[in-house]
């Protein structure tokens, strides 16, 4: 079985947050596998499906985003999952919005539901889809900024993203790592200014 888990926070006042993307490209996945992720376990909301051939255990780590490790290494243990099958989906101010990249293994790069990940399950190998929600002009505080609710403009191009991370997890496990990588690993053009 993998486990595929999609990192945001609880509670309505989040669910449109660029920091829940996560949690939507989860929602996108179980609508694809069949699942309903709603049963609680192990600090988490879980489903069961497949996807690609494979049986799929989705999780929503339910200790909010800076803790999620501690629920993560909890799922793993109880369900018999290996780190290094496991995938997890999270957003990330490093990379131009809309941007979707894969990697195999990495550090944390400031995200602090990573730096969690890695914390608790004492390795950086796992498979990561990031979504890239960074601002499109500088803020001051960029933890506000991921907790804000989107922008209605910004909302389309967000269901664009979340679909693409669903397809690059179907890809990873029908193909593999690689693939997804070469298929997805690519820079999103901005858009153009309009002329006057």
């Amino acid at each position: 079985m993998r486990l595929i888990v999609g990192l945001g926070n609880p509670g309505p006042e989040y669910v449109w947050t660029p920091h829940n993307l996560g949690f939507q490209a989860l929602d996108r996945l179980a609508e694809l596998a069949g699942a309903r992720i709603e049963r609680p376990e192990a600090k988490s909301l879980l489903g069961r499906g497949r996807l690609a051939g494979h049986e799929v255990l989705l999780a929503k780590p339910q200790t909010f985003m800076n803790v999620s490790g501690l629920a993560v290494r909890e799922l793993l243990a109880r369900f018999e999952c290996d780190p290094a099958e496991t995938i997890v989906l999270y957003d990330d101010v490093a990379l131009p919005w809309g941007m979707i990249r894969v990697r195999e293994r990495g550090t944390a790069g400031g995200h602090n539901g990573m730096k969690s990940m890695i914390g608790a399950l004492g390795t950086m190998q796992f498979t990561r889809v990031r979504l890239g929600v960074q601002p499109e002009h500088p803020v001051d505080d960029l933890a506000a900024y991921v907790l804000r609710p989107m922008r209605r403009a910004d909302m389309e191009s967000a269901a664009e993203m979340v679909n693409a991370a669903a397809e690059a997890v179907h890809v990873i496990l029908a193909e593999g790592v690689g693939r997804a990588m070469t298929r997805f690993n690519r820079r999103v053009e901005p858009p153009e200014e309009p002329e006057n």
